[in-house]
């Protein structure tokens, strides 16, 4: 359960410190702003060594050009990296750009490759990309088959992090049982369950299919917050894992309508909506 995410824009003149596009279990592309710090990030133990993608220098040179970027084309580095899902990530030391694409791409053929560098250098340079370059990259992003193999992907590289089941105020293994026999007649098969090791801001709960894990915000965990919201969320996250994501036409769709009839079975639905209103504020 996620607000809007937010766009931030960034200069013409120059990519910023680092931009990354992710392919994530919400359609189509979230795109956020790294830390201006690589030092201060908590850095993960490296999976396997990056590789430099065969031509991919004169590919990204070529997008450049084709998208009327303004200057002479800066010196690229492109290289295939063992990201956790399907990343796209773009960032700028002193006159060298480092474009990432996931390892996922290997394989993928030239056209796929190539509007995946057109997504990043015109969100960077800010110039309108063709559908007809992007298309390639993000028909094979929301096929069945990759995201089938980000899901495998995920279940080998995504490490389970939470702060277990059992809050200072609520067990959420004890909920999920509850909530399983009441409305899914006890046939879910329960996924990882546990709080958020964080606090987040705009998000109650999430669910991640590659490491089958349900995420609570710890910030619910509180005597304040009443008992119905958290199972509200804990049941809208089990939902999604009896309805996966899956390709409608050209879009993704999470909350299907079947998914939203479910939801409204709940029988606090309008009063948990209200008290989580009134929490995200």
């Amino acid at each position: 359960m996620n607000s809007t995410t937010e766009i931030n824009q960034v200069k013409q003149s120059a990519p910023p410190q680092q931009l990354t596009l992710a392919m994530g279990r919400k359609p189509p592309i979230e795109l956020s702003r790294a830390k201006a710090s690589a030092s201060k990030k908590k850095r993960m133990p490296q999976r396997s060594e990056s590789s430099q993608v065969p031509g991919g220098a004169a590919l990204v040179q070529r997008v450049f050009t084709r998208l009327n970027c303004d200057g002479r084309p800066p010196r690229f580095r492109v290289e295939f990296y063992p990201y956790a899902s399907l990343v796209l990530t773009i960032r700028r030391r002193e006159d060298v750009v480092f474009v990432r694409f996931s390892d996922l791409l290997r394989r993928a053929p030239l056209p796929v490759l190539e509007g995946a560098a057109a997504l990043l250098i015109s969100r960077v340079y800010r110039r309108k990309a063709p559908r007809t370059l992007t298309a390639p990259y993000l028909n094979y992003a929301r096929s069945n088959r990759t995201r089938s193999r980000i899901s495998r992907m995920r279940r080998r590289r995504v490490r389970l992090a939470s702060a277990g089941p059992q809050g200072r105020h609520f067990n959420l293994e004890k909920m999920f049982e509850q909530l399983n026999e009441e409305y899914f007649s006890g046939s879910l098969q329960r996924p990882h369950i546990g709080w958020s090791t964080r606090s987040w801001r705009r998000q109650f709960g999430c669910y991640d299919p590659g490491p089958n894990q349900i995420l609570l915000n710890r910030r619910m965990d509180h005597p304040a917050v009443p008992q119905v919201a958290v199972e509200y969320v804990l049941y809208h996250e089990m939902l999604h894992v009896k309805h996966p994501t899956r390709r409608s036409g050209c879009s993704l769709v999470s909350h299907s309508p079947e998914f939203r009839a479910e939801e409204k079975l709940f029988p606090h639905f309008t009063q948990a909506r209200k008290l989580l209103d009134r929490l995200a504020r």
